[in-house]
């Protein structure tokens, strides 16, 4: 019965991180197209989760959990549009360094994982219930 609530709090975790993950891909979606006000400044930077295994006490196995979400360093994607308030003066516009396409298959890729992790919290609940109505008779 104890390893039927290390799979609970497991699974758990692993939908807090996917949780977390989602947030930040749709973040980077939703800005995937923003351009900076004036000239000058940066738009908006693509952001990734990183993770981490941490020890939880309580049960006595590591879990995984959120190290830190950090900005990409990677260069930012020039479009020429001299009209533009935020244009160099070359005539060229930063825009985000964000691939939508990458983004939506990683925010597959996490929904996924999210949909993988409730599998097993299900699994582990029914056998958890099964066991307390197999004691009780």
């Amino acid at each position: 019965m104890i390893d039927l609530l290390k799979s609970l709090k497991i699974s758990s975790a692993g939908m807090n991180v996917q949780t977390t993950r989602l947030r930040v891909l749709a973040e980077n979606i939703a800005n995937a197209d923003s351009i900076p006000e004036t000239a000058g400044t940066d738009p908006y930077r693509r952001k990734v989760v990183t993770f981490k295994n941490a020890l939880d006490r309580s049960i006595g196995i590591e879990t995984v959990r959120i190290n830190k979400v950090t900005t990409t360093k990677g260069e930012f994607q020039r479009r020429y549009d001299p009209t533009h308030p935020a244009a160099d003066k070359d005539g060229y516009v930063q825009l985000p360094n964000v691939n939508s396409l990458v983004e939506m298959m990683d925010f597959r890729e996490a929904q996924q994982s999210y949909q993988a992790n409730l599998g097993v919290l299900d699994v582990s609940k029914r056998m958890l219930t099964n066991t307390i109505d197999l004691l009780r008779s």
